[in-house]
């Protein structure tokens, strides 16, 4: 038998060990990418991320995929509690083994997260919530918290989007000169607040009041009051977690007063039927609606979700719809699911999703990871519920705007 120097006995060694160690990548190579998905299923608007992402998946996948690898997705309920939603965040990393997060349409669960996020080095994407805390932890410590990024619109430009909507729409022909800001206590309405203080003077609109109240509120007779005995023009809302009720009271009431600004549930298609009616005349910015071509993908993906859910999405089931597909595309970019790779693939996000131009800001910006807010980029629109649907009225109306409002609002239009 021939003997084997020592150096080709090295030589087998080593090459039988790159073998064996490229096998498992080359195997993973072909793997689905798991991405973990957090919603609130009890909500209307945490129902709308599972089903959006699940639509991306699914069409991902029908495409062939990215690389040839099948998007996986990992659902999880956390019935919109922060606790649960850890719980899920550190399943999804350490037992599902995901590559990114999605999810979550309340900003204290948001920022509940992000931490973990951080420790645990996994690139978390919310899509729903506000705060405008979220960008600004990543802005203050970058280098901890650059994991996490924000696709909706922070609450200040949710204020600038409806600021921005309200000179267009209702100053002119409704001659808005006062309002009275109402708003649940949440941590998604400071900044949305603070905002709406600055941008409503700077288009002609006087603050009376400042109305904060608590999420448990059951009864607005005494507040609907005292707004009426200060005769605003408009009142201009910031209403999520408290649910249908405000809408419910102000029809019972018979509130005479127009009511504009952010109503999440309103957003989603079951408004309508979920207050029996009441949500007549109520307009509330939302991320897309009927009728608004904000991009190609905008109707198509509203009409795809209407056949496979039976009613049109919910803010987040566009924006997570666009996040899956941003996630998608980050990872063939950066070619793995590496979360540093992942980072960097992410920030370099120029996406046209279902509601405009995808693009985050960058470290330098006060609402770093936040995604860009503009005409070039996001703006969200403005709709009204009519007749038991939602009628886009602003940036790019549809073909059957026009406002309207129950018989017993008053205007001075």
């Amino acid at each position: 038998m021939r003997s084997i120097s020592a150096a080709k006995l090295y030589l087998l060694a080593t090459t039988a060990v790159a073998l064996t160690a490229s096998a498992p990548a080359l195997a993973q190579s072909k793997d689905p990418i798991r991405i973990g998905v957090i919603s609130e299923e009890s909500a209307i608007a945490g129902a709308g991320i599972s089903k959006g992402a699940q639509m991306a998946a699914d069409e991902i996948n029908a495409a062939g995929g990215v690389d040839g690898r099948k998007i996986e997705l990992v659902l999880y309920d956390d019935h919109s509690s922060s606790s649960d939603a850890v719980r899920a965040f550190q399943r999804a990393v350490s037992d599902d083994k995901v590559v990114a997060v999605v999810g979550t349409y309340i900003s204290e669960v948001a920022l509940a997260l992000q931490p973990w996020a951080a420790r645990l080095k996994t690139p978390f994407i919310t899509t729903g919530a506000a705060s405008n805390e979220i960008s600004r932890h990543v802005h203050e410590d970058y280098a901890h918290n650059r994991y996490t990024f924000h696709e909706w619109m922070t609450s200040a430009f949710i204020a600038d989007s409806v600021c921005d909507s309200m000179k267009t729409l209702m100053i002119p022909k409704y001659h808005i000169e006062t309002a009275v800001i109402f708003s649940e206590d949440a941590a998604w309405t400071t900044p949305l607040d603070a905002e709406y203080i600055n941008c409503l003077p700077k288009v002609g609109v006087k603050v009376l009041d400042h109305i904060r109240f608590s999420p448990d509120t059951t009864d607005f007779t005494p507040i609907f009051n005292k707004i009426e005995g200060e005769k605003p023009d408009i009142i201009v809302t910031g209403i999520s977690h408290v649910g249908v009720q405000p809408t419910v009271q102000a029809a019972q009431q018979q509130v005479p007063i127009p009511m504009m600004g952010q109503s999440s549930q309103a957003t989603s298609g079951t408004f309508w039927k979920d207050t029996n009616g009441a949500a007549a005349g109520v307009m509330t910015q939302s991320a897309a609606s009927p009728g608004a071509q904000l991009t190609p993908n905008t109707q198509p993906f509203m009409a795809a979700y209407a056949k496979k859910y039976g009613e049109p999405p919910a803010y987040t089931g566009f924006t997570t719809h666009d996040a899956i597909n941003v996630v998608a595309a980050a990872v063939k970019r950066a070619g793995s699911s590496d979360p540093e790779k992942l980072v960097d693939a992410l920030e370099q996000t120029d996406y046209v999703g279902t509601i405009g131009r995808v693009q985050f800001y960058g470290k330098d910006s006060e609402f770093t990871h936040a995604m860009k807010y503009g005409p070039d980029f996001v703006t969200g629109v403005t709709l009204q519920w009519q007749d038991g649907k939602q009628v886009t009225l602003w940036p790019k109306p549809g073909t059957d705007a026009k406002i309207e409002f129950p018989a017993f609002v008053h205007t001075k239009g």
